[in-house]
């Protein structure tokens, strides 16, 4: 099984493609946020330490998510694969990855690229509603809860994020045009790159058999 990492810029659905991949294949979604939330939960030093730079929106240094990110790859669940979501956002922190998985005797995998077009990702963003319990993510347009204003996962009420309005999106849009670059030329270079279209005649279900004939090939 090959290890993967979702790169997309905010509403491509990354995140409900990440979790039909983990489901299908059966291998863990390691979400940096989550990392850092679990680090939180555990009541450390360290996670007394992130809690306090979270809070103040402070951001979280590459030493301590890669150091996160090794402790996480290294258990058990992962053994056979893994998706890596969140990580990395630059080239020097893909290096630093890079480095990881030449000292874990790790293989890189295959990097999936969803590319969307701006007005559309725009759209989806403003019609997305959240769980504020479990942190299960909808999309009023396509990835629809059974029951209108209830979470699947644990019956609680959904909530509209905060963030999820035009001025913060153009900001995260264009934030992600101006890193991504560079950083998807760095794994097309290494010819590992996947890149796949989202656009509105795509159904969640069409893009996630487009990834699997990726992860299968």
């Amino acid at each position: 099984m090959k290890n993967i990492i979702f790169i997309a810029p905010p509403g491509a659905g990354k995140g409900t493609q990440s979790k039909l991949v983990s489901s299908e294949y059966n291998i863990p979604h390691i979400s940096t946020g989550d990392l850092l939330r679990d680090e939180v939960s555990k009541g450390t030093d360290l996670g007394k330490d992130l809690k306090e730079k979270m809070d103040k929106g402070m951001l979280i240094s590459d030493d301590i998510m890669i150091e996160l990110i090794k402790n996480k790859i290294n258990s058990d669940d992962c053994a056979n694969g893994y998706i890596l979501d969140g990580y990395p956002r630059n080239i020097e922190q893909a290096k630093s990855y890079d480095s990881l998985l030449k000292e874990l005797n790790r293989d890189l995998g295959v990097v999936v690229f969803m590319d969307i077009d701006r007005d559309l990702a725009l759209e989806r963003t403003v019609s997305r509603v959240v769980c504020p319990s479990c942190g299960s993510s909808y999309n009023l347009m396509a990835v629809r809860p059974k029951v209108d204003g209830i979470c699947d996962r644990c019956g609680n009420e959904l909530k509209t994020r905060s963030d999820d309005n035009e001025e913060t999106f153009v900001n995260r849009f264009d934030t992600y045009l101006e890193k991504a670059g560079p950083l998807l030329k760095y794994y097309e270079d290494k010819g590992v790159l996947k890149k796949i279209n989202v656009d509105k005649d795509k159904t969640p279900e069409d893009i996630f058999e487009e990834i699997k004939e990726i992860i299968n090939d």
